[in-house]
């Protein structure tokens, strides 16, 4: 009786043949001996694939040869037996393999395990040199006939792949049945075997055997669990793969090679060829770069391990440099020119941005003259917009630096009672300011000083002076001590007082102003010359066209004169 069994839980009917090689899959019927009753009797009970007889456990010394048998009942009927292991995923892994047949072993191309297994006919396997990777769970299987037992009258068994009933086809299709009948008590046995030529498109096929019968309400049909195969053949195609976490590659990325054949079992180990190299690196089915550089683009290449069948792809590692000079912390004196540049070496064009204290900049910094409003803090950034994640950026801190420098301005009040001193003040570190006052006169408040701003600020008392007095502002800084007087009449006396200065926004309109003013003079200037040397060339145009005419009016009388005398000699 054939039987297809496993120690454990297992996916169904998991088995191996090679391409161009029949095979026979199992089918059972199984059913208790019963005597003849009057009619048709059906061949009772399940059918049967694969059944669990549970896990035992085999214990080994490392470095020894691991000792399995495989404890299943041997059918009379038996094709092959084979063995196989779990991965942590449970996918299955088949290790050996024989025929029950031919007598050969056959062990499957597994570089755990190459030159390590013996398969006995028995079929225990051992495992030589005894590892701490050995540690998985082993099925053994075995694999039989079909038969139907104990039926009357006899059945017909039919055999199906993917649902459709299989014909016999010579040397391709071959189906044996054998029909034998039970003396004592009439009953039919028949057992089917199943000769099959699979090709690498059976890999997935389901194949199944029913029985067919005539039961006392009509005709029934028991059907078979669908088994598996699988179905060897070879590599055709090599395929490499880029495996990455982004469509595109940057300097410190982590990039894997995959190369995959399409054979089954497909192969295990791969020669990797990287670019420079003409030897190949021999690996698993993955090639793992770390932390790649920009010297690592290039055409990779994966092939078999007989270098038979290659396949080849092109990585691209993706850089961007970025050089800003000067850079950091600079300190400059004011009116000193500062030449900048930010540098851009990238794989692609790049996008560059210029930022100033958090406020993007339409143009990129240029000092011919450094001024106060200058300093800040600079930053220059670069990305490069297709890949992602790949962004430059440096600071330049500037710093300008100036001497205090001191303008005094003074102004009478409305109330005509006090007048107003301002020190306006330039220079950086911000300068600190002194007044002091020579002569009899009231302070009526105390110093005040406006917002610093781009370096500038100012600082100004109210007075009110009873005499002439003379102010002084004295402002300081790390570099310098400045000191300035102005002399301030008293109130009673009239004089001329300074404004104070404007802003700079009120200074830039007034030189706008003052430019457009001088432009329009400049331009009727320039009206007027042209108007004049037009009105000359008239005149003189003018001036010559009448002397030409007085000329021709005397020469007329003069002919005249001469006629009359004429005729008086002639008289």
């Amino acid at each position: 009786m054939g039987r297809v069994l496993t120690p454990w839980a297992e996916d169904p009917g998991q088995s191996r043949r090679h391409v161009g090689k029949s095979w026979q899959p199992p089918c059972l019927l199984r059913g208790a001996k019963r005597a003849p009753e009057a009619g048709p009797k059906p061949p009772s009970s399940e059918l049967v694939g694969l059944r669990s007889l549970g896990l035992y456990t085999v214990n080994a010394i490392y470095g020894d040869t691991i000792t399995m048998p495989c404890r299943l009942e041997v059918p009379d009927g038996l094709m092959f037996g084979k063995w196989k292991y779990e991965m942590p995923n449970g996918s299955p892994v088949f290790i050996a393999f024989r025929s029950s047949t031919k007598k050969n072993v056959q062990y499957d191309d597994v570089p755990d395990y190459k030159n390590r297994l013996s398969l006995s006919e028995n079929y225990t396997l051992s495992i030589r040199n005894a590892r701490i990777s050995d540690e998985k769970r082993f099925v053994c299987m075995l694999l039989g006939e079909c038969i139907a037992r104990d039926s009357y009258p006899e059945g017909n068994i039919t055999w199906y792949k993917n649902g459709r009933v299989l014909q016999p086809v010579e040397e391709v299709v071959v189906i044996n049945l054998q029909k034998t009948v039970d003396k004592s008590t009439g009953l039919f046995t028949m057992t089917s075997s199943l000769q099959y030529m699979p090709t690498k498109e059976d890999a997935n096929a389901k194949f199944t055997c029913s029985v067919t019968y005539l039961g006392p309400s009509g005709q029934k049909t028991i059907q078979s669990d669908p088994v598996v195969f699988d179905v060897h053949y070879p590599t055709e195609k090599v395929t490499i793969r880029v495996l990455s976490q982004s469509s595109t590659i940057k300097e410190g990325d982590n990039v894997t090679l995959e190369c995959s054949g399409n054979g089954n079992p497909p192969p295990q180990e791969f020669l990797f060829y990287i670019p420079g190299e003409t030897e190949g690196i021999r690996s698993s089915d993955t090639y793992v770069m770390a932390d790649v550089r920009r010297n690592a683009t290039g055409e990779y290449k994966c092939s078999l391990i007989d270098k038979s069948m290659m396949d080849a792809t092109t990585i691209t590692v993706h850089y961007l440099d970025l050089q800003l000079t000067p850079s950091g912390e600079v300190t400059k004196q004011i009116g000193e020119a500062l030449p900048v540049s930010c540098t851009i070496s990238s794989s692609r064009n790049a996008t560059v941005l210029w930022i100033k204290d958090n406020t993007r900049m339409q143009t990129s910094p240029s000092f011919s003259s450094l001024q106060y409003q200058d300093a800040g803090n600079y930053i220059c950034e670069t990305t490069l917009q297709e890949v992602e994640g790949l962004k430059k950026r440096k600071t330049l801190k500037l710093i300008v630096e100036g001497k205090p420098q001191i303008k005094m301005t003074k102004k009478t009040n409305t109330n005509k009672m006090s007048k107003t001193i301002v020190c306006h003040v330039e220079g950086f570190p911000k300068p600190a300011v002194q007044w002091t006052v020579t002569g009899s006169g009231s302070i009526i408040n105390k110093t005040e000083e406006t917002k610093y701003v781009n370096g500038k600020f100012s600082s100004k008392i109210v007075i009110a002076p009873e005499e002439n007095v003379t102010l002084t502002c004295t402002a300081e800084n790390q570099l310098e001590r400045t000191v300035t007087s102005l002399n301030v009449s008293a109130i009673s006396i009239p004089e001329y007082d300074e404004p104070e200065d404007r802003t700079d926004d009120n200074s830039e309109k007034v030189n706008d102003q003052a430019k457009l003013i001088v432009g329009i003079v400049v331009g009727l200037l320039l009206v007027a010359l042209v108007a004049g040397v037009v009105y000359w060339l008239y005149a003189k145009k003018s001036k010559t066209a009448s002397k030409h005419v007085d000329k021709d009016l005397g020469n007329i009388e003069e002919n005249k004169k001469l006629e009359e005398n004429n005729h008086k000699s002639e008289t």
